[in-house]
């Protein structure tokens, strides 16, 4: 008798959500992080875009995601890829951060869309151009999943740049989200330039530090 495990493939993503206009997808990576920028894309792709292992860029193994950038690199119509830095997150909020970096991608893109995909429940209405909200979209639809892969595996090569200059925070391994590891490098170091501030990531003790040597400088 054989056993045949569930969910080991990704199931087919639907290649479009309204026949007949361009659609662009678009999501984002590190809006839960504690160090870093959110990156976003957008992503117009061909009618019929098939990959078998194309997915959720957090289902997918990192090596493939990197072989999926490359087949959607070089199969997309268009493509664009946006940042916006721990600083402006502070500033304006992640919530917004996000929305911008999906907005200055859209911007990028040499056509207008008809109709937006954006992965999520929550989107900032870009050039009155329609859009949908599905969440969870990256599994979905190919366009939001091909946006994944791309805003994915940006920032990760972004993070392991950055950890060149702060390696005690382990950033090639843990991309700036908040794992043990990081945070216990956050205790023993403190925050740098690159941590969001406006996060909750400080012990009592280090956030009254911090308040005190930027009273001091």
């Amino acid at each position: 008798m054989y056993y045949f495990a569930r969910n080991i493939l990704p199931a087919v993503l639907k290649s479009c959500y309204r026949k007949g206009i361009v659609e662009a997808g678009c999501d984002e990576a590190g809006r839960g992080c504690f160090a870093g920028p959110v990156c976003a894309a957008a992503v117009i792709l061909p009618k019929g875009f098939r990959h078998p292992e194309l997915n959720d860029s957090k289902q997918v193994d990192a090596d493939v995601r990197e072989k999926l950038r490359k087949y959607i690199e070089k199969k997309a119509l268009y493509y664009a890829v946006s940042m916006v830095d721990n600083y402006e997150i502070d500033i304006i909020n992640i919530l917004r951060a996000s929305f911008k970096a999906m907005h200055q991608a859209l911007e990028q893109l040499p056509v207008e869309p008809a109709l937006i995909l954006v992965d999520g429940n929550r989107f900032t209405a870009w050039r009155n151009i329609q859009h949908t909200c599905i969440i969870k979209g990256d599994g979905i639809y190919a366009s939001i999943a091909a946006a994944s892969i791309l805003a994915k595996t940006y920032r990760d090569k972004f993070m392991c740049q950055l950890h060149d200059e702060f390696p005690h925070y382990n950033w090639a391994q843990n991309k700036g989200y908040g794992t043990p590891e990081h945070r216990r490098a956050i205790e023993e170091h403190g925050l740098c330039k690159y941590h969001r501030k406006s996060f909750n990531i400080l012990s009592a003790q280090l956030e009254m530090n911090f308040e005190m040597e930027e009273e001091v400088a």
